[in-house]
């Protein structure tokens, strides 16, 4: 079974952890154990957020003094991709003797005129209180939002329109290799039109998005879309929350889901049912194995009454 894996950014750095290299390194081991059974039974496609990590470079660059401009979005979200693939690459080596595993820079295509850039929603860097998150704002000119243990900035995050490298990870699978592609969403890049030029945009995709879109065109059989939490919740946080262990498209976007949070995976998991027939799932990192074999976490699966 081919299997497209989103690991989400606080599965790598947790809430309220020090973004620390050592800190980073030691969840990746976690994250590689957690993923080496699945690899040993399926072929394995790995994609990863990286709303703190790309935030943290965005805090450094604008604080460099050696720069006269900082660094834009898509360049620090190559770096990331770099810097993540480089771990996951190191403790899945370790975890999976004599495999073949290839981290490889993605480039995902946008459109220019998407609405999204004028509604920033997308999560990046380390809680803050309200005021301090309000100094920032007005200091650095970010847009922030209330995430659900404080407040964050937020960034436009336009929806992925194709993925440059496909073709390459088709090839890479081909050989046997587990590929780590698609990293935050993939650099977002538009391309001006009768040109094959590439600009890049001040943005940061939905990294659970672009894995649905990925695992369409490779056509996989399964998404996992991998989080801090172990299953996807109606009312969550309020006093009717419950657990959902089973839901079709119709039910998730019926649910509310927040943009900033869980209402990406879910739209995410809907469209890949909807659009390949195929399953997915929401839950755990720690519990991938058995979601895939459908012992936790949240199963989409297609609606067989639909038409």
């Amino acid at each position: 079974m081919r299997i497209v894996v989103a690991l989400g950014g606080n599965a790598l750095l947790h809430r309220g952890e020090r973004p620390d290299a050592t800190v980073q390194q030691a969840n990746i081991d976690g994250v590689a154990a957690a993923l080496a059974a699945l690899a040993q039974e399926h072929e394995v496609v790995v994609t990863h957020g990286n709303g703190p990590q790309i935030g943290l470079l965005a805090m450094e660059s604008e604080a460099d003094p050696a720069l006269s401009a900082p660094y834009p979005l898509d360049l620090l979200g190559a770096q990331t991709q770099g810097m993540i693939g480089s771990l996951l690459v190191r403790a899945l080596h370790a975890a999976l003797p004599g495999r073949r595993i290839a981290a490889l820079v993605t480039h995902t295509l946008v459109r220019a005129d998407d609405p999204a850039f004028d509604r920033p929603t997308k999560f990046v860097g380390q809680v803050y209180s309200r005021d301090l998150a309000e100094k920032l704002a007005r200091k650095r000119g970010w847009h922030i939002a209330r995430d659900t243990t404080g407040w964050r900035r937020v960034v436009p995050s336009p929806a992925p329109e194709r993925i440059l490298e496909t073709d390459t990870v088709h090839d890479l699978l081909d050989l046997g290799a587990l590929v780590i592609c698609a990293g935050g969403g993939g650099v977002p890049v538009t391309a001006d039109r009768g040109s094959s030029a590439l600009n890049g945009v001040e943005a940061v995709i939905d990294k659970d998005l672009t894995a649905a879109l990925l695992a369409e065109d490779l056509k996989a059989d399964f998404l996992l879309i991998l989080t801090d939490v172990p299953c996807v919740y109606e009312g969550y946080g309020t006093p009717d929350q419950r657990p959902l262990p089973g839901a079709t498209p119709a039910d998730l976007r019926q649910g509310g889901f927040p943009d900033g949070s869980m209402g990406p995976k879910t739209e995410a998991a809907a469209r890949f049912v909807e659009r390949t027939g195929g399953l997915a799932a929401i839950g755990a990192l720690d519990a991938a194995y058995e979601i895939v074999h459908g012992r936790s976490g949240t199963l989409v699966r297609p609606d067989l009454t639909a038409g």
